[in-house]
């Protein structure tokens, strides 16, 4: 094969980067993936706050700001604009349901091959996003070529039954680093000391954006009846998000100001899962959440809603709870279940289940590479 060809570029629709687990995913196969073969631009909305400028350029990505879909007339323009002078074979759109206006402009610009990809499901709690995504559902499949999905749960939710039955639709999960995780006894000792958490202190620790989808809410609640039940208990929370400061209100209001720990957007999270005991994810809903899979690379127990695909628990130690539960069983179940568990490292059964970066970069490689193609 004659090296012209390489590398081909895929226009990758990201939308808002503010630092979630969407773009963590993107970034891991960026990073993972042979370069010299396939490159990423990012065209990202203007409007966003935490863009890697430095490390895409490094790795020999452009980042392309648009004007976010919700000023459409001046977001297809410009958006048109992107796709027609970067000579683009492949757009991979990562916005979900809100697929249908970048594709529907991929199509205008005739570029051949398309990819909607399902990050993400839904719940009937959050109504007025809820209202929008089943609006624009239908036609999720409308302009995409070929449609990609991190988990069986979020293909059938977006792409429906017949598609997924069919093989339509292209498996990749949300892959990680294993080695960055791994169950490292002196980090751990190390982070403890910086936060000044001692070290028989049960650290529940929890990785999410500041949202309605993360439940944060609840997640206090949890933790104020762990806390009931165990005085040496904190909670980590890390990440930042439009609804920080009712949160923040919440814990002050709960007397727990001195037990919750609010660390912000962090570089370090490989690290601080090693200073946690239990990971905690009471999300409305997921697609495949990236962190639960590197909590429990990092042989952490996890407990997790079961409003979530099945496929994220990888680990036997991995726990389902309804959100139907009131937060005192959600608490003692916790405690009951720490009180048994032992940390082990557990590389192999997380690679076993595909979520191995190294293997599933050479996964999409091939795909790209198929689909350039055609």
């Amino acid at each position: 094969m004659s090296s012209k060809k390489y590398p081909i570029r895929i226009a990758h629709i990201v939308g808002k980067w503010v630092g979630g687990g969407v773009e963590a995913v993107i970034m891991n196969y960026y990073k993972n993936i042979d370069r010299s073969k396939i490159q990423f631009d990012f065209l990202i909305d203007n409007d966003s706050t935490n863009i890697p400028y430095q490390e895409i350029e490094q790795l020999g990505g452009k980042v392309i700001l648009i004007p976010p879909y919700q000023k459409l007339l001046s977001y297809q323009k410009e958006l048109k604009k992107v796709l027609k002078e970067g000579n683009y074979k492949i757009v991979h759109s990562h916005i979900n349901t809100l697929s249908i206006f970048p594709l529907r402009v991929a199509k205008q610009a005739n570029i051949p091959i398309r990819i909607a990809h399902s990050h993400s499901t839904t719940n009937k709690k959050e109504k007025a996003k809820n209202l929008m995504k089943q609006t624009l559902r239908p036609f999720s499949k409308r302009y995409a070529t070929d449609y990609f999905c991190c988990s069986e749960l979020a293909g059938r939710w977006l792409f429906g039954n017949k598609e997924y039955n069919q093989n339509h639709v292209f498996l990749l999960n949300n892959a990680i680093d294993i080695s960055k995780f791994q169950y490292n006894k002196t980090i751990r000792n190390q982070k403890r000391k910086q936060l000044n958490i001692g070290e028989n202190t049960l650290v529940i620790g929890h990785i999410g954006r500041f949202v309605k989808q993360k439940n944060h809410e609840f997640l206090i609640d949890i933790f104020q009846e762990i806390h009931n039940q165990r005085k040496d208990s904190i909670l980590l929370l890390i990440g930042q998000g439009p609804l920080l400061e009712p949160i923040k209100e919440k814990v002050k209001n709960l007397n727990l100001t001195n037990s919750v720990l609010f660390l912000g957007q962090r570089n370090d999270a490989n690290e601080l899962y090693q200073a946690m005991d239990v990971f905690l994810l009471p999300s409305l809903y997921e697609g495949l959440p990236v962190v639960g899979v590197e909590a429990q690379a990092a042989s952490l127990l996890c407990i997790l809603s079961a409003s979530m695909t099945k496929e994220t628990k990888v680990l036997d130690t991995t726990e389902f709870i309804s959100l139907e539960e009131s937060p005192t069983t959600w608490a003692t179940h916790l405690l009951n279940s720490y009180h048994n568990f032992k940390r082990t490292s557990n590389q192999q059964e997380i690679q076993q289940n595909g979520f191995d970066i190294t293997k599933e970069a050479k996964k999409l490689e091939r795909k790209y590479i198929e689909l350039n193609k055609r």
